[in-house]
């Protein structure tokens, strides 16, 4: 059951940030919406969870830094 959460969760993750990326590409919203970066932010945890669920590492790092750059632009949104 656990394995079946965190798969599913990481395939939010890569739709999420593939769906943030469309929606800024195509002038839905802005860089600096806070649904864009809570998107990025949310994208990020499910792919870090899957990477290191199974030890790639590569994607599980590139989503941490991924992850801590949405939490500054939603800190400096909300600010």
């Amino acid at each position: 059951m656990k394995q079946k959460l965190i798969e599913i969760f990481g395939w939010y993750g890569t739709c999420a940030i593939v769906l943030a990326y469309i929606l800024v590409s195509f002038s839905f919203t802005s860089s600096t919406s806070l649904i864009y970066q809570a998107l990025n932010l949310t994208g990020a945890l499910g792919i870090m969870a899957i990477s290191f669920y199974k030890k790639t590492y590569q994607p599980g790092i590139l989503n941490l830094i991924w992850f801590l750059v949405a939490l500054i632009a939603i800190i400096n949104i909300i600010r």
